[in-house]
């Protein structure tokens, strides 16, 4: 009963993780009691983002070959003994640092896990988030907004691993900002006219865009220049927040159909003066309280692309088809490997809905890959391709 017992107690503990989450917040009207309580939800979002980026991959060898790899990723978190370890003032900053451990949520643990494509890094391009009203910016540190938001997006989905990212952070997608995303054509003169193809010519499986639908002040009139203005922002009277509203899409790249849209806001005091020289999601920008409140809200966005896509299942265009050999534009830098199992679908069109969605129609047959390159890869299928018609930019999917 006792080595029971025992085993079920290592059981419990081997499926959590002890990390450590920095917080920071911005000390106001010397009211540490609440810059601490907020220091630590941004710990704790820290911690979330962690345990979300962490990938678990178990790779077999024989005579030197990989033959077999496993992967796990986990897409949900659940947090226990959360504790402030260590607390640090530097003039009106607070710094916390939070120890808690880490599980998956219960309920949600295997959910995504438990289908393979899981474990494989989705390919997705990022596109620009341009402003809906450009003069709400007011000056040159927040006129990128468009494009330094999307590359702050690109830069943390890169390092959290979970997927291959593109930026194409300069394209712009919509060309009707208020009602995107209803219409998918591009202003822009390129040839990349909509989602479809802008996916397949990056390769990409996803295409993220975005619109920032307000970045303006509360109260414009507050930051007048007139003996009144300032006494009233001297002494708290005045207005001076700035609000910020992003709307986040995520487009199927095969279908160009939409499979998750979010709106994110936030509200923080404005400070021209420390905003910074460097512009949107500087670090000078970084240290004020408004850009501290933008850079929470990036976060958010960051983890919610990666829980809608944790779910989806992973596809790779069919490049060649000789005989029963099959070549897929996807290899080992999305996560396949020798042995690995992927279901042949035809995608079809109809003649009387040309620009319709693409539908695909199982093949039964199943392709067995046996040589994994960085960018690409092939194996074989039991039958020959013609005999089942699979020909180019049909789909190998698993789920």
């Amino acid at each position: 009963m006792l080595l029971f017992w025992m085993l079920s107690l290592c059981t419990g503990f081997a499926h959590g993780v002890v990390l450590e989450g920095v917080g920071h917040a911005n000390i106001r009207e010397n009211n540490l009691d609440q810059a601490r309580t907020e220091a630590r939800q941004a710990a704790m979002r820290d911690l979330a983002l962690q345990y979300q980026a962490r990938v678990s991959t178990r790779d077999t060898m024989e005579n030197g070959e990989l033959v077999g790899s496993h992967t796990e990723l986990s897409a949900m978190a659940q947090v226990r003994n959360a504790t402030i370890v260590d607390e640090y003032r530097s003039g009106n900053l607070l710094r916390v640092i939070v120890r808690a451990e880490m599980s998956d949520a219960e309920g949600h643990a295997g959910s995504c896990k438990a289908g393979q494509a899981s474990g494989l890094r989705k390919r997705v391009a990022v596109t620009a988030f341009p402003i809906t009203r450009p003069e709400q910016g007011g000056g040159a540190a927040l006129d990128d907004a468009g494009e330094q938001l999307p590359r702050e997006l690109v830069a943390r989905l890169q390092q959290q691993g979970q997927l291959q990212v593109l930026g194409a952070t300069s394209l712009q997608l919509f060309s009707n900002l208020p009602d995107a995303p209803t219409s998918q054509k591009n202003l822009a003169s390129n040839h990349l006219t909509n989602v479809v193809q802008l996916a397949r010519e990056l390769g990409a499986q996803f295409v993220v865009a975005g619109v920032i639908r307000d970045i303006g002040l509360a109260d414009p009139g507050a930051w007048g220049s007139s003996i009144l203005d300032r006494m009233q922002r001297g002494i708290g009277m005045a207005d001076t927040t700035r609000r910020f509203e992003a709307e986040v899409m995520v487009f199927d790249g095969f279908s160009g159909s939409p499979v998750f849209r979010q709106r994110f806001e936030t509200s923080a005091r404005w400070q021209p003066d420390g905003s910074g020289t460097g512009g949107f999601a500087s670090a000078g920008f970084e240290s004020s309280e408004w850009g501290q409140a933008v850079d929470g809200v990036i976060a958010e966005m960051t983890a919610a692309v990666n829980n809608a896509l944790a779910c989806q299942p992973f596809m790779a265009r069919i490049t060649r088809v000789d005989g029963n050999r099959v070549t897929l534009a996807s290899g080992a830098t999305a996560g396949l490997r020798p042995g690995d199992e992927l279901n042949l679908y035809r995608s079809q069109r109809y003649f009387d809905s040309l620009d319709g969605t693409p539908e695909l129609s199982d093949t039964g047959v199943t392709l067995t890959l046996d040589n994994v390159h960085p960018d690409f890869s092939n194996g074989r299928i039991p039958t020959e391709g013609g005999l089942i018609n699979v020909q180019r930019d049909d789909l190998a999917i698993i789920w």
